[in-house]
Parts: C-alpha cells; structure tokens; sequence
C-alpha cells in the first residue's frame, strides 16, 4: 500500500504541472488574440474600398489592390494634410522624446547621488504625480500656458511632456543599482568636475535606462489625443491623433460620402508603423532598462 502511493504521488504531480501548462498556454493564446485581433481588423480594412468596408468579412480581404489607391489616396488628399500630420507628430515626439529624457536623467541622477533638503519629499511628490492622469492635468495646463499665450503653438504640446515623473523614477532606480559611488569618487579625485564625472562616467553606463526613458516618451507623445485637442485649433498644427478624428468626424457629417472612412484606416495603419519600427530598434535596451534591479 506504501509503495503505491508513492508511485500515486509523483503521476499526481506531473498531472498537476501538465494541466498548469496548459493553462498558461492557453490563457497565452487568448492574450495574443486579444491584442492582435484589432491589428488584424486594421490591416484587412486598409485593403477594402468604401463600399467593400461595410458589406464584406471583417477580419477577411476583400481587394488586396484597394490598398494601394488608399494609400495614394491617403497621402495626397487635401494637398498631402496627412503628410504635414506626421510631420508634426515627429516633431512633437521627437522634441519630447528628447527633452523629457534629459530632465529624467538630471533629476534622477540628483535624486540618487546627491543629499539635499527635502530630497524625500520632493521624491515622494514626484510618485503621487505618477498616479494622476494626464487628463486630469490637461485643463490646468492650458489655463497655463493661455497666460503666457502659448496655446495653440507647438509649445503647447511640447512643455507639458517634458516632465516625465516615471521617468525620472526609473532613472534614480537604475542609477542606483548600476552606478556604485565608488566610481564616481573616483573620477573626482581625479580632477574631474561635477558635469564631467556625470557626462564621462555615468552617462555611458546609464545608457539602457535613457532609451527606455526615450522610447516610452516618445510612445506617449506619439498616441498623446486630448492634450492637442485642448491645445490646438489651426488644423495645420494638429498631430495625427487629431487629424485622423477631424476626418472620422467629418465622414460621419458626411455618412461617409467622401470615402474617408478608408483614409482614416488607412492613415491609422501608417501612424503606427514609425512606433513599431522604433520598438524593433530600441527593444534590447528598452528590455535592459526594465530589468534593472529586478535580480540582486
């Protein structure tokens, strides 16, 4: 009887680990269908004319070749206004994206090297400011800059994306974690000076942590739609969030009369292209920067 159960057990557990994995990957299966199913419906939609998107398969292809006179289409409607869209878009997420990364890193490398009054209360802020959403900031900020007149410009979308609170959070993280102050008193006692120790020495170690910083706030930027809807009203500075909802708006006005229903798919399966180009570029450190400290 001992002996059985002893044979009962091991079967028992290897039951249990089988029916786990399955249920991983199960639970795995259903997570990717659930995020790539809305790729999919966009890649096959920006085949299908206007009449083609309201009457045939989803998730199917109606005329492949369709995709092409959207896209030609898509970049010459209304004098290239797609164009001067994404034009925009770069800007702002490349002006951003550059500008937050930088404040991240000052202030979360003072945080992390440097005693100061009220270092934990300032640090303390700085985490309750990463709950609040950004929407809920969207209203304040153009009373803001209104006083300054700064609304509808590009600054109006660029200075309030420059402050990056996960960001600095992440930097502070992975200095600590990765830069010992050994090395820095080092440097000083070298003769190196502040700017030079952090610009020679920490900088380059810090390198995975800033283009993760880069990445995630260019990303933000990128998708960024109510701030620029509360921002801006000349459509010649709109981004392509809000390009592509003034001509959703419009086609629903028009009941989709103007085909541009199939210009704002289209468009939309554009704009996410540079994101996903970017991704594959930057993806090794973005996953150096998130690990950081994960293992001690």
């Amino acid at each position: 009887m001992t002996t059985a159960a002893a044979t009962a057990l091991p079967v028992s557990r290897r039951a249990l680990a089988a029916r786990g994995r399955v249920t991983v990957n199960v639970v795995m299966v259903a997570m990717i269908l659930y995020f790539l199913l809305p790729f999919w419906w966009l890649v096959v939609a920006a085949t299908k004319g206007n009449d083609a998107l309201f009457s045939t398969a989803a998730l199917w292809f109606h005329s492949p070749g369709s995709f092409f006179t959207n896209l030609r289409q898509l970049f010459t409607y209304n004098d290239g206004e797609y164009l001067r869209w994404m034009g925009n878009t770069a800007v702002y997420a490349g002006v951003s994206g550059v500008g937050a990364t930088a404040v991240a890193t000052l202030a979360g490398y003072a945080f992390a090297k440097y005693r100061f009054p009220g270092r934990n209360l300032l640090f303390s802020s700085l985490l309750g400011a990463i709950m609040v959403p950004a929407t809920a900031l969207a209203i304040p900020t153009y009373l803001l800059l209104s006083k300054v007149a700064l609304t509808n410009t590009m600054w109006a979308v660029i200075l309030p994306q420059l402050l990056n609170p996960f960001g600095v959070y992440l930097v502070r993280v992975y200095v600590q974690e990765s830069l010992p102050d050994e090395l820095l008193e080092a440097a000083r006692m070298d003769g190196a000076g502040e700017l030079r120790v952090l610009w020679s020495v920490a900088l380059p170690t810090l390198k995975p942590a800033l283009v993760t910083v880069l990445l995630f706030s260019m990303v933000g930027t990128w998708n960024n739609f109510f701030l620029p809807l509360v921002m801006l009203n000349n459509d010649k500075l709109f981004p392509l969030t809000v390009g592509l909802q003034s001509w959703y708006e419009g086609a629903l006005i028009q009941s989709g009369a103007n085909a541009l229903f199939t210009l704002v798919i289209a468009g939309s399966l554009v704009a996410i292209l540079p994101l996903i180009v970017t991704f594959l570029l930057l993806q090794r450190y973005w996953r150096g920067g998130l690990t950081v400290g994960s293992l001690k």
